[in-house]
């Protein structure tokens, strides 16, 4: 084979080689950028479920202490009119053991 077909082959092998090479690295670089686009959703869907999760247990945790807010309250109204009713049984009794001293000394003094 003459030298410069040889040359012209090694040209064209190495144009071919190089075309090669472009087509991977553009190929690479394509699946770099695919990559990170997805590596950002992947991170932006965790981010959005862990906000989602997070007011989850807010809400649940609010519930949870309005539950126990309303039953304090119920106990303390219930603790209150018993209070109330022992007050006004304490009040009777006091207003008859009055009305009984007074009497006794009305009698003592009449």
């Amino acid at each position: 084979m003459p030298r410069p077909e040889v040359l012209e082959r090694i040209q064209s092998a190495e144009e071919e080689a190089d075309e090669i090479v472009a087509t991977a690295e553009q190929e690479r670089d394509e699946r770099i950028a695919e990559a990170r686009e997805r590596a950002e959703e992947i991170r932006s869907d965790a981010h959005q479920e862990a906000q989602e999760r997070k007011e989850r247990h807010l809400e649940e945790a609010r519930d949870e202490i309005d539950q126990e807010c309303e039953a304090v309250l119920e106990e303390g109204e219930s603790e209150r009119e018993a209070l109330a009713s022992q007050a006004q049984d304490q009040i009777d009794e006091v207003t008859d053991h009055v009305v009984d001293l007074f009497q006794e000394d009305v009698h003592v003094q009449t």
